[in-house]
């Protein structure tokens, strides 16, 4: 790991960017990520982000009408993901009321999973390091500076498997080795770089969208 990186310049930006190009251009329940957390007509999941990271992910959920908790434990990145919150928040319209479906916690997923019972539990962890991917972007190397290597990601899928109520999604790369103390995940979603386990313990009961109600 560099040393030598600036980690005062990476921030976390909801409205502009490729999150904002993203969010205006309106993508939606097709997306492999919408499908893998539940998305389908009638049913609107409610979601734990328990790696938030930069909230991208969480964001795009919130975006489709989902209430979704972001846990990061990293004090720095926890600041850094409230800042961007607030300034989409004070963009508001569209932005505004997909914040309002966002609730961001300082902590560990491990011990907060128990508590929060969750429908769907989203787990991204840092990746496997390769040689010839995207950790040699600059955000990535910053965003490893910050947060780690992720050593007990296994742990925390084995509690979120336990805690969950629904279904559980593990985001990994997608010709990276499954994590050795899993069960098989019930069915896979690929993408062109990233894969979705998704490990599904019961049906989500249809809802009406928790827009109505931010």
């Amino acid at each position: 790991m560099a040393q030598d990186l600036d980690t005062s310049s990476l921030v976390v930006d909801f409205v502009g960017g490729a999150v904002g190009h993203r969010f205006r251009s309106g993508e939606g329940r097709g997306q492999a990520l919408a499908k893998a957390v539940g998305f389908s007509r009638g049913i609107v999941p409610e979601i734990v982000d328990a790696t938030a990271g930069l909230g991208r992910d969480a964001f795009f959920l919130a975006s489709l009408g989902a209430r979704v908790t972001l846990i990061e434990r990293s004090a720095t990145m926890h600041d850094l993901l409230a800042e961007g919150l607030e300034r989409a928040r004070a963009e508001g319209g569209k932005y505004a009321e997909t914040v309002a479906l966002m609730t961001l916690i300082h902590g560990d997923s491990s011990a907060l999973l128990p508590q929060l019972k969750p429908q769907v539990v989203l787990v991204d962890p840092m990746h496997p390091p390769r040689n010839n991917t995207a950790l040699v972007k600059k955000e990535m190397r910053l965003i490893r500076e910050i947060v780690g290597t992720d050593p007990d990601a296994a742990q925390l899928m084995q509690v979120a498997l336990e805690t969950a109520r629904n279904r559980v999604v593990l985001k990994w790369p997608l010709r990276a080795e499954p994590m050795s103390v899993l069960p098989k995940p019930s069915h896979q979603i690929l993408g062109k770089s990233t894969r979705y386990d998704v490990f599904v313990k019961a049906r989500i009961a249809e809802t009406t969208s928790s827009v109505q109600t931010a």
